[in-house]
């Protein structure tokens, strides 16, 4: 809006210059008056009589023109004095509300974003121009990788209260990255992070407590730590805390709840929920029993390349639960999660009475779908 305010007000003076000419051309004439007659003592005039009587009128019309005139110069507004430019500030000082740098990092301008960050992190102190300095150090990203700076920038974002630069500096601890691994530094790191609401450190610590090898293992502990990243809406802690509470690690038993992060999870497109999910609506367990969305889901699992999906979308087309038998299709898949290591002697009885034809049907379109999806 400030770079709309010269405009509007040019527009406003043309408005108030319309309106008195506007007013000027609609005033009615000035009333003519007879001129007062010459005192006795002047001097008679010896212009004709004519000239006389055209004399006042020239007079009086005079008279008009300058009382209009004086109206008009009364009326008129004084012109606006042109405005100052201001200098145009810098990119890295725009709105805050709009992260020019953060925009540029989504582009892949990488180099862009390092000038902007820089600029930020020196002029304005800015906490996230420094996390994301420490991102594009770390990760060789407009700039040469350079381990040091990045865990110098990302310290300095941490001394600022930057949650998301905590969790990165404690990963880069855990790794010793940068500098010696440091795991107690880490775990308070994290620790710190996930007051204050940053899910990924949440979660990483509720792994750490699971885990028991840097920190004592505590079920109780890691389940409180991920149902706060799964509230923050993390799906891989919306995940693992379905399974706590399928198996009642950490939390009492309770499938209706593990089904429900399950669903969220698979939601958010993990891959590993969308199995679990899919076997939990086949089953009825914890939810109610849905076999076409179970179908549906397993598909759309084995289409990202998930071996246990590929496999079980196999069982569910060769014996025709909740779906049309395929066998051929069935064999397809069955091919494709093999080439991923993953084979199923069940599956290898079940569809071994395939004719060579429809068998060679398989072996091709299973050889069409990996040359097309997998890298």
């Amino acid at each position: 809006m400030k770079r709309l305010g010269p405009i509007a007000l040019a527009l406003g003076c043309t408005m108030l210059a319309g309106s008195a000419l506007a007013q000027l051309s609609i005033t009615p004439p000035v009333a003519q008056t007879p001129a007062p007659k010459p005192p006795k003592e002047a001097p008679a005039s010896k212009e004709s009589p004519a000239a006389k009587k055209e004399a006042p009128k020239a007079s009086t019309h005079d008279a008009a023109k300058a009382k209009a005139a004086a109206a008009a110069k009364k009326a008129a507004p004084k012109p606006a004095a042109t405005p100052t430019p201001s200098p145009s500030p810098s990119p890295a000082f725009e709105d805050p509300s709009v992260d020019l740098v953060y925009g540029a990092y989504q582009r892949g301008m990488y180099k862009t974003a390092l000038d902007l960050a820089t600029s930020r992190a020196q002029y304005n102190n800015d906490p996230k121009a420094m996390t994301m300095l420490g991102e594009l150090y770390a990760n060789g990203l407009g700039v040469k990788r350079d381990y040091g700076k990045a865990l110098q920038w990302y310290q300095r974002a941490s001394d600022a209260g930057d949650r998301e630069a905590m969790f990165a500096l404690a990963m880069m601890k855990i790794a010793g990255r940068g500098g010696p691994v440091n795991k107690e530094d880490a775990v308070k790191l994290l620790a710190s992070a996930a007051k204050l609401g940053e899910p990924k450190a949440a979660y990483n610590l509720a792994l750490l407590y699971l885990d028991g090898q840097t920190l004592p293992q505590d079920t109780r502990r890691s389940a409180e730590l991920l149902r706060m990243a799964a509230d923050a809406g993390s799906p891989e802690a919306q995940y693992a805390l379905a399974t706590f509470y399928k198996e009642g690690t950490g939390v009492p038993k309770d499938l209706e709840k593990a089904a429900r992060l399950l669903q969220a999870a698979a939601l958010a497109d993990n891959v590993d929920a969308e199995v679990e999910y899919a076997i939990a609506l086949f089953n009825g367990t914890g939810t109610p029993q849905n076999k076409p969305a179970a179908v549906a889901l397993l598909g759309k699992a084995a289409r990202q390349n998930s071996p246990i999906a590929q496999n079980r979308l196999a069982h569910v087309l060769a014996v025709g639960a909740g779906v049309p038998q395929d066998k051929v299709e069935a064999l397809k898949w069955h091919i494709i999660a093999k080439t991923a290591g993953k084979g199923d002697p069940d599956l290898d009885g079940m569809l071994s009475d395939l004719s060579p034809a429809d068998r060679a049907k398989a072996e091709a379109a299973a050889r069409k779908w990996i040359g097309n999806n997998v890298k």
